[in-house]
């Protein structure tokens, strides 16, 4: 297993990133020691690019981990989808790790073509095949995408691409829906999210997988684990376990954040990008 080993790095020189209309002033009370963001589904209409773009200008962090799932290869090779604000995603990160942020790149399944460069780095970016971070005050998080947790992946990789095409579709009815919803001055609702909550067997998964994840942590001597793929932003323990999920930038808009103390916490990003929210839950 490859671990990110890093030295913590200084304050970066203060200076003004924009956010909407606001001005975001990047000092010492607004940098965090690390951020992890995975499920970007770049490549896809459903990836939310320009409320990431305002979310990674307002968190500057020592480290930041790209927890799989960036690229969205399986939706790439059905149909070419690739606008100018992906490529500015790509640009931000890569202009992140030119200015010293300790960025670290772990595939997913639907980024899995990276998988063959894990050792490489890009553009000061290292793909590792998993890493372990150790907090500020001393919590071993082991991080991985965790599609390995996945049966589905693992034993019916066709059923995998059926329900990606389903989910697609869902998220194709759900912008249109909250469009609608957006002329009548309604909030944003994710109707996969309530379909999720909703079937019980899918309850059933995301319950089997979280266990799996938590003791796989255990297993490898960990305190915790920093993980993605399910699209469910979480914290909670499992059997004396710190169990993770860092959400996505297609629903949730979510990302694990770590405080230069060591506390982790999850934070929300609004849909359009123009305002933060901070979970109520964190360690």
């Amino acid at each position: 297993m490859m671990r990110a080993d890093f030295s913590p790095l200084g304050a970066s020189t203060p200076g003004n990133t924009v956010h909407g209309a606001e001005a975001v002033v990047e000092s010492p009370q607004n940098r965090y020691r690390a951020l992890f963001i995975s499920d970007l589904h770049l490549g896809t209409p459903g990836c939310q690019a320009d409320a990431l773009l305002a979310f990674i200008k307002a968190h500057p962090s020592d480290y930041l981990y790209l927890v799989g799932d960036i690229v969205d290869g399986w939706q790439l090779r059905r149909r070419w989808y690739w606008p100018g604000l992906h490529n500015d995603v790509v640009q931000k990160l890569l202009r992140r790790a030119r200015k010293g942020c300790r960025v670290v790149f772990i595939a997913g399944n639907h980024d899995e073509f990276a998988r063959g460069f894990v050792g490489h780095q890009f553009g000061g970016i290292a793909v590792q095949e998993d890493a372990v971070h150790t907090t500020a005050d001393g919590k071993s998080m082991w991080v991985t995408h965790g599609d390995q947790f996945d049966g589905v992946i693992q034993c019916a990789k066709w059923l995998a691409y059926l329900g990606d095409n389903l989910y697609e579709f869902t998220l194709r009815l759900n912008r249109h829906l909250n469009s609608w919803r957006a002329r009548l001055g309604l909030p944003y609702w994710s109707l996969s999210a309530y379909l999720k909550h909703r079937v019980k067997k899918a309850m059933m998964y995301v319950a089997d997988f979280e266990k799996a994840v938590a003791h796989e942590a255990w297993r490898r001597g960990h305190d915790g684990v920093v993980c993605g793929h399910i699209h469910r932003a979480e914290i909670r323990d499992i059997d004396g376990v710190l169990y993770c999920n860092d959400g996505d930038w297609v629903e949730s808009c979510s990302a694990l954040i770590e405080h230069h103390d060591g506390r982790l916490e999850l934070r929300h990003w609004t849909a359009l990008g123009s305002q933060q929210e901070a979970a109520a839950s964190s360690c």
